[in-house]
């Protein structure tokens, strides 16, 4: 049988870009509401930097779990969890992945060059210490020799650069800094973020732990593991009812975030709590976690642009 390679798309993992997309294009909207003006070219190039950093993240993931051996022998993998395994079918295809986990980080940079002329001075060290940083996570994260994923640090590196890191550089392209409102939002998308790789963890639990790769399932166990998930997206929820608060009366429309929380979150929660040992049954709770993050990032969005239009 003809084996068929995977398109560039596949090879990026382009279906997780919700991921980046939804702390920058929210926190640009969210900036944009506390500032009063809009800045196009800002959201253009924060946007290319964002993707070429998160595409480069996910690439490097791969190639380095895949040298390391933590793909190989994950017999849990599925489409949430456990890289997307293309490197194992298509060793061929390295030099090609390794080109394009360059080639997003160089966009990135070019596009974080182009930024900085369309910022205040006065932003410009706020972006190139994201820009180095993210950088930084995208290779390292699963990369020797600092390997962050595999000495317990993943966790913390995810949430930061996808909440407080991805926020903060959406806000910036605004001209925007360190606003209550800003500082406020941070933690949400990056617990978003999190959730998928926990629910991903306690899946990979038998891989992780044959390859050393010591994620927090893998260092104090499946249950409370399943615990911290609940606990975090409690977080998350809690998050938004105070940023809506702290937006009244336009902060109504961000509550609109709590639909899935309210619908879908419990049946994950109980799957999740009750089978957290049971990989099966968690690509069960791993399906319905990234329905929850991705009706997350589209209200999220929503619920900040409807505060904007009815404050105008």
């Amino acid at each position: 049988m003809k084996r068929i390679k995977p398109t560039i798309f596949q090879m990026m993992r382009a279906p997780f870009l919700s991921s980046i997309l939804s702390p920058l294009i929210g926190g640009t909207l969210l900036a944009v509401a506390v500032s009063g003006s809009f800045n196009l070219p800002g959201f253009i190039f924060v946007l290319i930097m964002g993707i070429g950093l998160h595409v480069a993240t996910n690439v490097y993931n791969d190639i380095y779990d895949t040298i390391q051996g933590t793909d190989k022998v994950n017999v849990h993998r599925n489409e949430f969890s456990g890289g997307s395994g293309i490197l194992l079918n298509f060793p061929e295809l390295m030099p090609q992945m390794y080109r394009l986990a360059r080639t997003g980080l160089v966009v990135a940079f070019f596009a974080t060059v182009i930024l900085t002329f369309v910022i205040d001075r006065s932003l410009w060290l706020h972006l190139w210490s994201l820009y180095i940083l993210s950088a930084f996570f995208s290779k390292f994260y699963t990369a020797a020799p600092i390997k962050l994923a595999y000495r317990g640090w993943g966790e913390i590196s995810v949430w930061f650069a996808f909440g407080p890191m991805a926020i903060l550089v959406a806000a910036v392209s605004q001209n925007v800094g360190f606003h209550p409102h800003i500082i406020a939002v941070m933690p949400a998308t990056g617990i978003s973020t999190l959730s998928i790789l926990l629910i991903g963890q306690l899946i990979d639990f038998d891989a992780d732990k044959q390859a050393g790769k010591w994620g927090v399932a893998v260092r104090f166990g499946t249950k409370f593991t399943a615990l911290l998930y609940i606990a975090v997206q409690s977080i998350l929820v809690i998050d938004i009812m105070v940023l809506a608060m702290m937006m009244m009366p336009r902060g109504w429309f961000l509550l609109l975030v709590l639909i899935p929380y309210v619908f879908l979150f419990p049946k994950a929660a109980r799957i999740v709590l009750n089978h957290h040992d049971q990989p099966d049954e968690l690509k069960k709770a791993a399906g319905i976690n990234v329905q929850i993050h991705l009706l997350f990032a589209l209200f999220f969005s929503l619920g900040i642009a409807g505060g904007l239009l009815l404050s105008t």
